[in-house]
């Protein structure tokens, strides 16, 4: 039941490798891609005491010398300090150019890991094995790394692409709930911005908001689209000059609103929800598509139980304000990915500020 989607760009290729059950073998599949020695796994410590085991004995059967390193779980540790300690580790073991850093666990395992192989003696080898559907569909795809910064989301970081993404759907047993449902936004995003046969298969579901709910084959055939349709979009423009920056529906307001809540309150997959919910409502507004294809969408958001509303707590206006320090702001003006079909999206700019504030007001 494996799935193996290539990725095929300018300057690199790799293969996703989507295998369930298939973690012990991790090791064969490194095997065949000519790496050095020595690999230093980067994790948290719940992850790591699920599959770190496994992981290591895997690498230490095909023959490679195995180090590791824990990093605290929580976006609030996606930070330089947290890069620093990768480095002083990194410099112990006496990794080298050969060497290769492998991200076990989710989207902010994968980003730090990412961005310290890239920056780490000017590059080195990257594996990704995502454990959570988010960085499974997402985080793992695309060659995006980076850390935050106080006052925003991945402002500091580097376009590295990994050697190999390696996914076992199995692993998402251990996920915590609320990071299943996380990922599922990622999912629903999508459904709306390139694939609509995807979408409808969302509807035909009758939950989406715990594994329990799904069989293996359509969770197979789920992470195995989403990845397709990041791959097809990425392929397309590596370094979003253009195309990829579709890849951020629902993630304009999302990220601000992760930011004002200091990325504790809300997870990304619950924000980028809310910014889905959003983008819709706007798009109603500026006679982009229909208010029957936004209530679809409010549709499969709520069968993933995941937000559709903004805190009351939270002022419109900061929302707005805090656009503005997006890093996909371009000479001033805020990008929107805005649906005008299912499946399909399009980018605009100098949406009218009080469009925006309405919209915010009207899903509190």
């Amino acid at each position: 039941m494996s799935s193996v989607i290539h990725v095929t760009l300018p300057h690199t290729n790799y293969n996703i490798v989507i295998s369930p059950n298939s973690l012990e073998y991790l090791g064969e599949h490194l095997t065949s891609l000519h790496l050095g020695q020595k690999i230093l796994v980067i994790s948290n410590p719940e992850i790591f005491k699920n599959y770190g085991e496994t992981v290591i004995n895997s690498l230490n059967k095909a023959g490679f010398k195995v180090f590791y390193h824990l990093i605290p779980a929580g976006e609030t540790y996606k930070t330089l300090e947290s890069i620093s300690d990768v480095y002083d580790i990194a410099l112990k073991h006496r990794l080298e150019r050969s060497s290769t850093l492998l991200a076990l666990g989710g989207g902010v395992v994968g980003d730090m890991t990412g961005f310290a192989a890239a920056t780490w003696l000017r590059g080195i080898n990257f594996v990704q094995v995502p454990t959570s559907l988010l960085a499974m569909v997402d985080a793992s795809i695309g060659g995006k790394t980076g850390v935050n910064h106080p006052q925003g989301k991945n402002l500091i970081g580097a376009f590295y692409q990994p050697r190999l993404v390696f996914i076992d759907p199995m692993v998402l047993k251990t996920l915590p709930i609320r990071e299943f449902r996380a990922g599922m936004a990622e999912v629903i995003k999508y459904g709306v911005i390139w694939n609509q046969g995807l979408f409808e298969q969302l509807e035909t579901e009758k939950s989406l908001d715990s594994l329990d709910n799904l069989n293996l084959e359509i969770i197979q055939e789920i992470i195995t689209k989403s990845c397709q349709a990041k791959v097809d979009v990425v392929s397309q423009d590596e370094k979003e000059a253009g195309l990829r920056a579709i890849l951020n529906y629902g993630h304009t307001i999302g990220h601000a609103i992760e930011s004002l809540t200091g990325y504790s309150q809300i997870n990304h997959g619950e924000a980028v929800a809310i910014g889905m919910v959003a983008a819709g409502k706007i798009a109603v507004k500026l006679g982009m598509w229909s208010e029957e294809k936004t209530q679809r969408q409010e549709k499969l958001i709520k069968k993933a139980s995941l937000p559709v509303t903004v805190d009351n707590n939270l002022k419109s206006q900061e929302i707005v304000e805090s656009l503005q320090l997006d890093k996909k702001v371009k000479a001033g003006k805020v990008r929107f990915i805005l649906p005008t079909d299912i499946g399909q999206v399009d980018i605009r700019e100098s949406i009218a500020p009080e469009v925006i504030t309405t919209v915010l007001e009207e899903i509190k």
